[in-house]
């Protein structure tokens, strides 16, 4: 968790000074839920995600330099500098992006699952989308199939509160993200998504369902972002008292902080030399990504299509 909110924060930096450009979407103050649902993945699941997607990908193992060399535009970049900060793939870790277009990855997602099912193979997929994304069509034509289907899916609905900038309360009839999918027969859960072990534990609990044959399972994090919607974002849509009061009751990192220093005060040092690591890591993901060229204006044409 660490690891991720000091590259978003250096993602932000880096913005402002030019060096990023397009949509940038940062994951602070949601660490938790990927970082919980990657750890309960079993070899060989899938993880596919919206546009906010560092996180995951750094969650599932990718290298931060890669990751920040695709945000800046650079050849060494996961996508080769041409997917930029919402399309990041790692397929060989389980990651499969990074989709700019709300909720396409739901019925992606699906078909991840669909295969998983029809090669007999003891998968899982995990198929993350925002409460925002909740109200598309596309994700209850999945819903069907998954159910109808019995498809090994965890559908996980990150509920921030406040989608591209409209608090749920004003674009949703039904707040109870987690019952999205009771009409399918599609069992559902509402977790902490600001406590990493709540996320761990209920991911892989679904995950165990949907692994036994028992169909896909529905599970609503409850989380919440500390920036804007993306970096164009003034977030004038909520009071800073309300972030600032996350900030200090309900952070994901400082929880598990103080959970651990309860148990056993003399790890503080251990936490503190943890975070001078992930510091001085990103400070090399960060060279790295300025240090790799841009793409040649010939790889427009490379990487269109797959064979």
């Amino acid at each position: 968790m660490s690891l991720i909110r000091r590259f978003e924060e250096r993602a932000g930096q880096l913005y402002g000074m030019g060096l990023i450009g397009g949509f940038c979407h940062l994951y602070i103050g949601e660490e938790a839920v990927a970082v919980g649902v990657v750890g309960a993945r079993a070899d060989g699941d899938q993880v596919i995600t919206s546009y906010r997607d560092h996180g995951y990908a750094l969650a599932c193992g990718m290298d931060p330099g890669a990751v920040m060399a695709e945000l800046t535009g650079r050849v060494g970049g996961a996508s080769h500098g041409k997917g930029g900060s919402m399309h990041i793939f790692a397929p060989e870790k389980g990651f499969y992006g990074g989709h700019g277009i709300v909720g396409a990855q739901v019925s992606l997602g699906t078909g991840l699952a669909f295969a998983n099912r029809y090669r007999n193979e003891d998968k899982v997929a995990f198929v993350v989308f925002g409460e925002g994304a909740a109200n598309q069509g596309q994700v209850y034509e999945s819903f069907n199939m998954a159910a109808l289907w019995k498809l090994p899916a965890v559908y996980i609905i990150e509920n921030n509160r406040y989608a591209m900038g409209t608090a749920a309360e004003r674009s949703a009839s039904e707040t109870r993200f987690y019952r999205r999918g009771l009409s399918f027969g599609i069992p559902g859960q509402d977790v902490d998504g600001m406590d990493v072990d709540a996320v761990r534990e209920a991911a892989g609990r679904a995950a165990a369902h949907a692994r036994a044959g028992r169909g896909p399972y529905l599970l609503e994090m409850k989380t919440y972002r500390y920036r804007g919607h993306s970096m164009s974002d003034p977030a004038k849509y909520r009071q800073r008292e309300e972030v600032e009061a996350v900030r200090r009751e309900r952070d994901p990192i400082e929880r598990v902080r103080r959970r651990i220093v309860e148990a056993d005060p003399a790890r503080a040092q251990e936490l503190n030399d943890i975070e001078a690591r992930v510091r001085a890591r990103i400070d090399e993901a960060v060279d790295l990504a300025k240090a790799s060229p841009e793409p040649a204006a010939r790889e427009l044409l490379t990487d269109v299509y797959v064979s």
